[in-house]
C-alpha cells in the first residue's frame, strides 16, 4: 500500500512538473540578480537556469550601469544551456525587443520618441532609442546644416520616427520634423502679433549675398540687400554684422508660407521724394562712378539716387570703346541731367555735355580755307582719315587728292602714319564731319589751262603724236585726243598718217569735264560749224548757189 501510494505520489509530481510552462529560447523571461562579479551580473531566470550579462548591457550610453543584487530584471533568452550548463541570456536583446514593440506602437499613433545620439555613420547618426539603434540622416538633423554636431551628442532629446522595418531592423528618425513643428507653433505665434508696417528689433542671424536673416523673438524674417539703403548695397556684410540689433519695419506677411519680408530703408526718407526739385534738367552736379558695365556706367549723385550715363553719352569723339576704358569705378565725375523718370526711379546723366563739342571748337578756330596738319590715321576705299586736335578726325575725299591724277591712283601715295597738310572745306557740326583738301593747296593746272576755254569754243591745239585711233594734242600743256572720226568732216580725210607731230589744228571743244580733267576736241566738228555758220552767212543751195560757191565767199571774206 505505502509502495503504491508513493508511486502514485511521484506520477503526479512529475506530471506537474511536466505541466509547467517552461520558458522557449527566444523569448523575453524575467529574473533576478543574484550576484556581480568580474563585470558580469548572474542572472537567475528561474526553472534552475542561471545565466551571466555584461554590467555595460545595463548602462545606457555614456552613462555607468544601474543594477544592485536583488534587482528584477527581463532578459533575453537565447538558448537554454550552452557548453557550461549555463543559459545564454542577454540584456540588450530583451530591450531592443520591449523597445521595438513600444517604437511600433508610436510610429502607428504618430507619436514623438526618446531617444540618444551616440555614434556618427557615414551620411548621418546612429540613435539609441531605449534599447534599438535608429539611424538619423544628416539632413534631418537641423532645419539649418549642421557643421558641429558634437553638443547635440550624448543628450536626451526627442524625435520623429520617419520609417521603420522590424523584419530588416531598420528605423530612420529625424529630430528636424520635431524642430519645424515647435518653430511652426511658435512662429505662428509671433506672426499672430504682427501686422505689417509694425516697426520692430531684431538680431541678424545669418547673411547671405542676397540680404540677411533677422530673428524677431521666434521667428525669421528676410531682410533683402535692396531693403537695407536708398543707396545701393553691393553686399549686406557692409552695413550689418551677426548678432547686431537692428531696427527693422515689416513690409510684407505671407500667412500661408509664414514668411515675413523686412525692411530698414524704409524708416528714412525716400531721397527721390526731392530729386525733381535739386537735379534739374540741364544742371551739371559731381557724382561717383559706383558701378560699370557694357552699355555704360551709374554713378551716385548722393546715397540712394543713382543715374546711368549711357555710352553713348560718355565721349564725344570715342564711340566704340568700353565705359570701362573712358571711367573708373569710385571715380569723381561731372555729369549733366539729361532726364529724370521719378516714377521708374531713373535719372539719366550725361559726361559729354559737360565738355564742349569738339566739333563746335574746330569750327571756331578753323573756319573753311584754314591750312591744318595732321597724321594719316587711316586710308580707306573712299580718302584719307587725318588726325586733328581734341581726337576727332578730317576725312580727304579720293577726288580732293590730286589735281592731276585718278584718286585711286593718287591714294597710292600716302601711307598710315604720313604727315600731311591740308584745307579746310567743310565742317558738318551735326553730322560731325570734316571735310578736307589736298589738292586745293596747290594750283589747279586743268583750270589755268582752259581758263576761258568753253564748249564750242575754236582752238589752236599742237599735234604730240600720231596713232592709230587719232591723234594725241596738247593745249596750254594739257594733253587731249582727236579720235580718228573726229580728224574730218570727210571720211576719205579720216588719216591719222596725213598729219605730223608739230602740226596746228584748229578743232572745236566738245566738252569740258572739269572731273576727269579731259577736254573734248573735234575737227569735223569745227568744220560742220563753219559750213553751217557760212550757209546762214552767204545764202543756201536752195537760192541756186552751190555748196563751194558759198565756201568760197566765206573764205574770201576771212581772208
Amino acid at each position: 500500500m505505502c509502495a503504491k501510494a508513493t508511486m502514485e505520489e511521484f506520477e503526479a509530481l512529475l506530471n506537474d512538473s511536466l505541466a509547467i510552462d517552461t520558458p522557449q529560447e527566444g523569448s523575453v523571461v524575467r529574473g533576478k540578480v543574484i550576484a556581480i562579479e568580474a563585470g558580469q551580473a548572474i542572472i537567475d531566470v528561474g526553472y534552475k537556469m542561471e545565466g551571466r550579462v555584461d554590467l555595460k548591457e545595463f548602462a545606457a550610453p555614456g552613462e555607468a550601469p544601474e543594477i544592485a543584487v536583488g534587482d528584477e530584471v527581463e532578459v533575453y533568452l537565447d538558448r537554454v544551456e550552452n557548453a557550461r550548463g549555463e543559459a545564454v541570456i542577454s540584456r540588450e536583446k530583451a530591450r531592443r525587443e520591449e523597445a521595438w514593440d513600444r517604437l511600433e506602437k508610436a510610429y502607428a499613433a504618430e507619436q514623438r520618441v526618446d531617444g540618444v545620439i551616440f555614434g556618427r555613420v557615414k551620411g548621418g547618426f546612429t540613435v539609441d532609442l531605449g534599447g534599438a539603434v535608429a539611424f538619423l540622416p544628416g539632413s534631418q538633423v537641423d532645419v539649418r546644416p549642421v557643421r558641429d554636431a558634437g553638443p547635440l551628442m550624448g543628450m536626451k532629446q526627442p524625435f520623429q520616427i520617419l520609417k521603420m522595418d522590424r523584419r530588416r531592423g531598420n528605423i530612420v528618425v529625424s529630430r528636424r520634423a520635431i524642430l519645424e513643428e515647435s518653430r511652426a507653433e511658435q512662429r505662428a505665434e509671433v506672426i499672430g502679433k504682427l501686422t505689417e508696417g509694425d516697426v520692430v528689433d531684431g538680431v541678424v542671424k545669418n547673411i547671405t549675398e542676397y540680404g540677411a536673416f533677422v530673428d524677431l523673438g521666434g521667428v525669421d524674417g528676410l531682410l533683402h540687400v535692396t531693403d537695407m539703403a536708398w543707396r545701393r548695397v553691393n553686399h549686406p556684410s557692409e552695413i550689418l554684422a551677426i548678432g547686431e540689433t537692428v531696427k527693422v519695419q515689416v513690409i510684407k506677411i505671407n500667412k500661408e508660407t509664414h514668411r515675413i519680408s523686412l525692411g530698414m530703408k524704409q524708416l528714412q526718407d525716400d531721397p527721390w521724394d526731392a530729386v525733381e526739385r535739386k537735379y534739374a534738367i540741364g544742371t551739371v552736379h559731381k557724382g561717383r562712378v559706383t558701378n560699370i558695365t557694357d552699355y555704360g556706367a551709374f554713378v551716385e549723385l548722393e546715397p540712394g539716387v543713382e543715374g546711368l550715363v549711357h555710352v553713348s553719352e560718355m565721349s564725344w569723339t570715342k564711340k566704340n570703346v568700353h565705359p570701362g576704358k573712358i571711367v573708373s569705378t569710385s571715380q569723381e565725375v561731372d555729369v549733366m541731367v539729361l532726364e529724370i523718370d521719378s516714377a521708374k526711379r531713373r535719372v539719366s546723366l550725361g559726361l559729354k555735355q559737360t565738355m564742349r563739342n569738339p566739333w563746335e571748337v574746330f569750327a571756331e578756330t578753323h573756319p573753311v580755307g584754314t591750312q591744318i596738319e595732321g597724321e594719316v590715321k587711316n586710308i580707306t576705299e573712299f580718302g584719307l582719315f587725318v588726325g586733328l586736335d581734341n581726337d576727332i578726325d578730317g576725312m580727304v575725299h579720293l577726288s580732293d587728292l590730286s589735281w592731276d591724277q585718278r584718286g585711286e591712283d593718287a591714294i597710292q601715295n600716302y601711307r598710315k602714319g604720313d604727315v600731311v597738310r591740308a584745307a579746310v572745306t567743310e565742317v558738318d557740326i551735326d553730322k560731325e564731319r570734316i571735310s578736307l583738301s589736298i589738292k586745293a593747296l596747290g594750283d589747279d593746272t586743268f583750270s589755268e589751262a582752259i581758263d576761258g576755254v568753253k564748249r564750242g569754243s575754236i582752238v589752236t591745239v599742237n599735234v604730240t603724236a600720231i596713232e592709230d585711233g587719232g591723234i594725241e594734242v596738247e593745249y596750254n600743256g594739257m594733253k587731249a585726243f582727236i579720235r580718228r572720226s573726229d580728224l574730218s568732216r570727210d571720211r576719205a580725210e579720216q588719216r591719222p598718217e596725213r598729219f605730223q607731230v608739230g602740226d596746228h589744228v584748229d578743232a572745236r571743244v566738245t566738252n569740258v569735264d572739269s572731273k576727269t580733267r579731259r577736254l573734248g576736241l573735234s575737227i569735223k566738228a569745227r568744220e560742220i560749224a563753219e559750213e553751217k555758220e557760212a550757209v546762214e552767212q552767204y545764202g543756201s543751195s536752195d537760192s541756186g548757189a552751190s555748196l563751194g560757191d558759198i565756201l568760197g565767199a566765206a573764205l574770201k571774206d576771212r581772208n
